[in-house]
């Protein structure tokens, strides 16, 4: 089957093929995920708003749809979320501009 976008669906069949592949590696995986999901010196909400922000900045589509998904469900506006992306958005631009140091001392030595 031809996919002619650049992400294909997620579907209960790739899953299971990819879980077969390394069963042990998922269930550790998901296993530390719920860990790491869990209230605890952060409430859900907020780890879900800090995820969002952070599929931002990897660029992945489907943490950004799972995450702003479980962010509403963790009782998140869609004000709270737009607003974890604008903070994503300035630390991407922030970090290039910072990084533009390394550039800088490179010039400097020509």
């Amino acid at each position: 089957m031809e996919n002619d976008t650049l992400y294909p669906i997620t579907t209960k069949e790739l899953a299971d093929k990819k879980a077969a592949l390394a069963p042990k590696n998922l269930e550790a995986w998901r296993n530390f995920s719920k860990t790491v999901f869990e209230a605890g010196a952060l409430d859900e909400k907020t780890k879900q708003l800090i995820a969002v922000a952070v599929a931002h900045v990897t660029q992945c589509p489907y943490c950004i749809r799972s995450h702003s998904k479980y962010a509403m469900r963790k009782g998140a506006s869609k004000e709270e979320i737009m607003e974890a992306i604008w903070v994503a958005a300035e630390m991407r631009a922030g970090a290039a501009y910072a990084h533009a140091t390394i550039a800088m001392d490179e010039m400097e030595k020509h």
